[in-house]
């Protein structure tokens, strides 16, 4: 298949084009049940038979070792929220992906009242990986208040009491930033997500840098990074500037276009591939 491309067409009608083991890593948001409105009506036709066919054809498709990153919500509908994200979740695993990780991407900035549950400022980010991952280049911009003393802890014992924790990792100094944890919070809005403005044409996006966070972690340069959900196309702006090859796939032409008017300009100044 041609790499660094949008394909106008259904993900599944892609990935089937694809050999097994094909894609080191995938980084998408699926429609959210109905809380999304987009230009070719998927929202209307969007149900468990059609994403059941994608997780198994991502799981195919999937190298060993590689990563599905799974960015999702769920609606709330007659007073409850679907628990869609879980049911996925539950079906990569069927399939034969490991749950990895349960992530929080955490929206920052204004909330806005509800008037009997508190206001929802997170999605869920699942990590499947097809058996151990492969890849995990871990950031570390966590600020340790302690930084420059000696690592020190107790540990409790099954009796109740505690103990002074030993070992090499308890006698280093703490450095001045260690590994994030995995609530990441991102501000979101035109101002805060992307210089280009084009992308808010599409009706949902996720910021840039959440986007080059996931590639950063769980790819190398030169691997190849899938979408099945282009959109916009900020999954392969990013994957191109972190000098991974991308594919992606979007059902909707007007999309499309976006994607590659927003784009055009880093491919023509980053030839990489």
């Amino acid at each position: 298949m041609e790499v660094n491309k949008i394909y106008n067409e259904s993900c599944i009608d892609t990935m089937a084009r694809m050999p097994d083991g094909f894609v080191d890593m995938t980084l998408t948001s699926p429609p959210y049940d109905n809380l999304r409105t987009y230009n070719n009506n998927i929202d209307k036709t969007w149900n468990q038979d059609i994403w059941q066919e994608v997780i198994k054809s991502l799981y195919r498709i999937t190298k060993q070792g590689g990563i599905v990153v799974w960015i999702v919500n769920d609606a709330t509908i007659n007073g409850s929220e679907t628990g869609t994200s879980f049911k996925q979740a539950l079906y990569a695993m069927e399939v034969g992906f490991s749950l990895h990780d349960t992530m929080i991407y955490h929206k920052s900035g204004l909330t806005y009242p509800e008037t009997n549950r508190y206001f929802p400022s997170f999605e869920y980010m699942f990590i499947f990986s097809k058996g151990k991952p492969s890849v995990c280049n871990q950031i570390k911009d966590k600020y340790n208040v302690t930084n420059g003393n000696k690592n020190v802890g107790t540990e409790r014992k099954k009796d109740g009491t505690t103990k002074k924790k030993h070992g090499a990792i308890h006698n280093k100094v703490r450095p001045l930033y260690s590994v994030r944890q995995n609530v990441w919070t991102y501000a979101t809005g035109q101002n805060n997500n992307s210089k280009d403005a084009i992308s808010f044409n599409h009706p949902a996006i996720f910021p840039e840098k959440l986007a080059a966070d996931h590639i950063y972690s769980w790819s190398n340069e030169g691997d190849l990074v899938y979408d099945p959900f282009m959109g916009s196309g900020t999954t392969a702006k990013m994957a191109h500037i972190y000098k991974r090859k991308w594919i992606g796939s979007e059902i909707n032409a007007e999309y499309v276009e976006l994607a590659n008017n927003r784009i055009e300009a880093y491919i023509n100044q980053l030839t990489l591939f």
